[in-house]
């Protein structure tokens, strides 16, 4: 902890909830940049874009702008830009993230060589996925940008993509290639992004498996917060053990102290 000079940040559950900034978390994250840590927010969240994420987490007066925020969005549209370039993307997704596909061939009619899944919501009904399905039939590869089943609201536990990317690859014998957490490629470009080391960087989030574990696994310590979508019967069942684990994203400057990492090398 020592030599900790990197924070990547979950903003969903961690931050806030149904964009509402948990108690003690705008005033943490000042004492990170005052502490002179680099920062990046690193997300699944795919109903907003960069930009609009940014503005209004500075409305709720975080120090942030969109430059901080690395989404699954942007991080799609490498992966397609890469791995299918040219494709026909039919895209099935809750919010207007277009602006962060850029290079992406999206589709609404036809048939489609790769389809595309973002964040769950009212779009996906029993037609869209139907239609998902038979492209997939007839050859379509499968992208999505996570596979979290499930995140938190001020409402409760709301159903995420997962719950229906696991159905839709059993029934169609196909498996996703996922691009947001918990895969390592988005990981290595956060810390890329940031110009630092896994063994310099915190991973901060509030799912266990796609956040923390995920980060540990690729040399990121890895803090876990009891806030958002924790339960504590997943936190007993996952397939290991975190670093650090925090009632919330307001104790990590104290975590930091606490552990010889309040000052970061510059």
């Amino acid at each position: 902890m020592e030599r900790i000079r990197a924070a990547l940040v979950d903003i969903d559950g961690v931050l806030t909830v149904s964009w509402k900034a948990l108690p003690g978390a705008v005033s943490a994250m000042e004492q990170l940049r005052g502490a002179g840590l680099r920062v990046a927010l690193v997300t699944n969240n795919t109903s907003r874009t960069r930009a609009a994420i940014a503005a209004r987490l500075a409305d709720l007066g975080f120090p942030v702008d969109a430059g901080d925020v690395l989404t699954a969005p942007a991080a799609t549209a490498a992966y397609l830009r890469e791995h299918f370039p040219g494709a026909r993307c039919l895209l099935l997704n809750s919010g207007d993230v277009r602006e962060d596909l850029t290079g992406v061939t999206l589709v609404a009619e036809g048939d489609a060589d790769v389809v595309v899944l973002g964040g769950a919501g009212a779009e996906f009904g029993y037609a869209a996925l139907n239609r998902v399905f038979r492209q997939l039939q007839r050859g379509a590869r499968l992208v999505s940008m996570h596979r979290n089943l499930y995140w938190r609201t001020e409402g409760g536990l709301d159903l995420d993509t997962g719950a229906f990317l696991e159905g839709l690859e059993k029934a169609a014998r196909t498996r996703a290639e996922v691009t947001g957490k918990p895969d390592p490629a988005f990981f290595a470009s956060a810390l890329a992004h940031l110009g630092t080391d896994a063994s310099e960087a915190l991973m901060i989030g509030d799912d266990i498996e796609s956040d923390v574990l995920a980060a540990q696994r690729s040399g990121i310590t890895g803090v876990l917060v009891r806030t958002g979508k924790y339960l504590p019967e997943t936190h007993r069942a996952a397939s290991g053990t975190p670093d650090h684990v925090i009632d919330s994203f307001a104790d990590l400057p104290a975590l930091l102290a606490a552990e010889g990492g309040g000052t970061p090398e510059r």
